[in-house]
């Protein structure tokens, strides 16, 4: 029987929240989205969860049908020490990941070999808002992985809707431990919430 193979998910959107994230392991449709997930072939829980700071920089763009037809989180491809993008890190088989990555990509598996993508840093396997393959680091002896889009902040930034915008404070407060400042400041500069939001209205969204 062949050893599995675990990589670390680094999440900085929507899948902050364990809850929305465990929508892709287990199916099922997560609050605020109109999308149901079909799930990963091994439904088994990830082996550990951690938070994680990503240094590229994170923006929303694009009109995702799945959140009201508004913008979701991406991050770009040039690493910056002085970016911090919070990310939650998922411990998770490789075909786990594949079938994230498949969920992520309306259903199309994509040819993935995780040492290339280790080797370059990123990998674009498709021309899609998901299909390109990041390596942000290591920890634990395992690889840490994350995807995004290939545009790499040259794309209009647009608007996320307070759905989703609600799921990424819940992960923040409740997985990352940012304290409601922290998370209003965090938010409130990043290309398409700065100059969509205020301060106040995305106080309102912290439960």
């Amino acid at each position: 029987m062949q050893k599995k193979r675990y990589v670390w998910y680094a999440s900085y959107g929507s899948n902050l929240s364990k809850d929305r994230f465990l929508c892709y392991i287990r199916g099922g449709k997560p609050e605020g989205s109109n999308k149901e997930e079909i799930g990963c072939r091994d439904d088994t829980l990830p082996q550990k969860e951690a938070s994680h700071i990503i240094h590229y920089p994170m923006y929303f763009a694009k009109n995702a049908d799945r959140w009201q037809k508004q913008g979701v989180a991406f991050i770009g491809l040039t690493k910056d020490q002085d970016q911090r993008t919070y990310s939650r890190k998922y411990l998770i088989t490789e075909e786990q990941f594949f079938d994230v990555v498949k969920q992520e990509n309306n259903g199309i598996e994509l040819e993935i070999n995780l040492d290339e993508v280790k080797k370059e840093t990123y990998k674009t396997l498709r021309d899609s808002w998901y299909g390109t393959i990041l390596y942000v680091g290591e920890e634990d002896g395992y690889p840490i992985f994350t995807f995004t889009a290939d545009w790499d902040l040259d794309v209009p930034f647009q608007k996320p809707s307070e759905p989703y915008l609600s799921m990424i404070i819940e992960g923040l407060k409740k997985h990352v431990k940012l304290d409601d400042a922290n998370i209003v400041e965090y938010l409130i500069a990043k290309p398409g919430v700065n100059g969509n939001y205020d301060r106040t209205s995305i106080k309102k969204l912290i439960r």
